[in-house]
């Protein structure tokens, strides 16, 4: 689904957030950070008159996907929308969400045609899709959808932090903190672990990976004493991972699991919600740290912030996370295509 010299598709985003700035300050630091090629699926217009708000002298050319690998050592490739945008930095409209939603589409189907590597999208914000008629939880199951709609399979996408020392998934995400003992079932875990298990070798290059599995309560639950979820719910899970010959142990005290002589024992911790996951992985690696959705047929990959609309425009948003999810994306495509040739 990519090589070399194929482009990476950039969604820019909630053009009133930090999508579209982030982008041009990735885009600005390319050679210093050794960036690979990629273009921005947005409007030229928008893109120009925040560059000039941000008092960046930006070049930009309008391309194609198949263009913008050598167009990008010049100028930012820009592949136009269809829809228009409203420039409102930090003032989010439900005008812009034509444009935002074509983005996203438009990055999937050049993926899935062979015309980027990967798809990596800046953030997005749910009121004002809602508000406009959006009717997807959110980003990531929207890209389910779309990859369902494209290849007639439905996907279950698994969200993943990946950082310098820690890749950590929760198997349960935005829910209450006090619905996830509801929603966490055996069967959950065993499915995230399988499709964790299967993009870490194929997509990272992890020939057996190692799964920690992270119990639900305090010291993964004291053998029943503080809870009886990690012995009924978890450990069954962690069984069967095992009898299918996956490299699973658990359920571990989340308090003691992602220290460095901890870490050093896995490729990926499983948690069991969210803030169990996205804490140590952003308090190790909060500029560094990248949201890699695992199950789809495509490779995604985002920073791991929001579209942080009380600085959009301001010139103070620091573009490391999507630069990191940038680089991450390429690696990824390349561990994937050699793995299907081989």
């Amino acid at each position: 689904m990519g090589n070399a010299v194929t482009a990476l598709a950039l969604s820019a985003g909630d053009p009133s957030g930090i999508g579209p700035e982030i982008a041009i300050a990735a885009f600005m630091a390319r050679e210093a950070a050794a960036l690979p090629p990629f273009y921005l699926l947005a409007d030229p217009a928008l893109i120009a008159s925040r560059a000039r708000l941000l008092g960046i002298s930006l070049p930009i050319v309008e391309t194609t996907p198949a263009q913008a690998a050598q167009v990008f050592a010049r100028a930012l490739p820009i592949v136009p929308l269809a829809a228009g945008c409203i420039d409102s930095p930090g003032r989010p409209d439900p005008a812009n969400a034509a444009a935002t939603i074509e983005a996203i589409d438009r990055a999937v189907a050049d993926c899935l045609a062979g015309e980027a590597s990967a798809v990596v999208t800046c953030p997005i914000a749910k009121k004002p899709l809602y508000d406009a008629g959006f009717r997807f939880p959110g980003h990531t199951e929207y890209l389910a959808h779309l990859a369902a709609r494209h290849s007639g399979v439905e996907a279950m996408p698994v969200m993943m932090l990946a950082g310098p020392d820690l890749r950590t998934v929760p198997v349960t995400i935005h829910i209450a903190l006090a619905e996830v003992p509801k929603a966490l079932t055996t069967e959950l875990i065993v499915a995230t672990a399988r499709i964790t298990a299967v993009d870490l070798t194929g997509r990272f290059g992890i020939a057996k990976p190692r799964l920690a599995i992270a119990g639900l309560n305090p010291h993964a639950g004291e053998g029943g004493a503080m809870g009886l979820e990690d012995e009924r719910i978890v450990r069954p899970a962690v069984d069967i991972l095992r009898a299918e010959g996956i490299d699973a142990f658990g359920p571990l005290p989340a308090d003691t699991l992602f220290h460095a002589r901890a870490r050093a024992g896995y490729d990926a911790a499983l948690c069991m919600y969210h803030d169990q996951a996205l804490i140590p992985a952003k308090a190790l690696a909060f500029d560094e740290a990248v949201n890699v959705t695992l199950g789809l047929p495509f490779i995604r990959t985002s920073p791991d912030h929001g579209t942080a609309f009380d600085i959009a425009g301001k010139g103070v948003a620091r573009p490391d996370s999507l630069m990191a999810a940038l680089k991450l994306a390429r690696r990824l495509a390349d561990t994937n295509t050699k793995a299907v040739a081989a």
